[in-house]
């Protein structure tokens, strides 16, 4: 792991923030998870956009704009894989946070004067393989996805604890992730990944109105089933469509692809990966392998 802070690269144990960080303190920033391929980032640029945009509606400087950013991730990533003794990894998962910065207590964020700007290079395995190759078993969350109103899923917030305490209730229910519903009881997502759900021979997933983030993996992934020939829909998706589903998946810029096997202990019918989401995976791995 590599840790660009406060102007250069460091080893974990040398990367520290004070305790007096709004990011810390109220969860008061931003932020954005790359991948790396093959010594790349992938869609950096998108990334560096919406990045730009959940800053933006928090009111948040970006140290150095944009250019500034890109040289930060390009840095890390460069010290990271440098660091890699051994054969190099295949890939790796690049985190940015941008918080508002230090200032006293108390929720002011004008009492903050700079923000700062963090970027951590890391192998990631959200999952392990056993449990990619059976599917993951998700539950339906008692936690409600905010309304846009309240809290817009579009701003990557450092404040994820709607997405942790849904987490935490599908681990102790002997899950492997859960289901976001909102106010309404419509499908959001699932705690950190979008959802798509297959059913004779089309494709679906949430829209953000109802408090689905519009991730970059999702936006990729309905470009290649359109241009595999597959009927796409970005519409609202009720929990008794899920159960009725022949095949479900989630997307993320971690998770990448992800069947899923069963919800709430309902079996999805299809064997695990289903055709559609493993033709899908096949062309996201065959894309970003192109790209890298």
């Amino acid at each position: 792991m590599k840790i660009w802070i406060d102007g250069q690269v460091r080893d974990p144990e040398d990367a520290r923030i004070p305790v007096t960080d709004h990011g810390l303190l109220y969860g008061d920033g931003v932020f954005e998870g790359l991948r790396v391929y093959a010594g790349r980032v992938w869609k950096l640029d998108r990334h560096l956009e919406r990045l730009a945009g959940s800053a933006r509606s928090l009111g948040i400087e970006i140290p150095g704009g944009l250019v500034r950013v890109r040289s930060v991730v390009l840095e890390t990533v460069e010290e990271f894989l440098a660091s890699q003794s051994d054969e190099p990894p295949s890939d790796a998962y690049a985190r940015l946070i941008l918080t508002r910065g230090e200032g006293p207590l108390g929720i002011d964020p004008f009492s903050c004067k700079e923000p700062r700007l963090i970027c951590i290079v890391a192998p990631l395995e959200l999952f392990p393989s056993d449990t990619l190759a059976r599917g993951l078993a998700l539950i339906t969350s008692s936690y409600r996805r905010a309304n846009p109103d309240v809290l817009d899923p579009g701003v990557k917030s450092l404040n994820y604890l709607t997405s942790v305490l849904a987490k935490r209730e599908a681990r102790l229910r002997g899950a492997d992730d859960a289901i976001l519903l909102n106010e309404r009881g419509r499908v959001a997502e699932a705690s950190a990944a979008n959802l798509f759900a297959v059913a004779d021979g089309c494709v679906a997933t949430p829209p953000v109105h109802e408090g689905a983030l519009d991730g970059v993996t999702r936006e990729t992934v309905l470009e290649l089933a359109r241009d595999q020939g597959l009927h796409c829909e970005i519409r609202t998706l009720t929990r008794s469509e899920l159960l009725c589903a022949d095949e479900i998946f989630l997307t993320g810029t971690g998770a990448r692809l992800v069947p899923v096997r069963s919800i709430d202990s309902v079996d999805v019918p299809q064997p695990i990966p289903g055709e559609v989401t493993r033709k899908l995976d096949e062309g996201f791995r065959a894309l970003v392998s192109r790209d890298a």
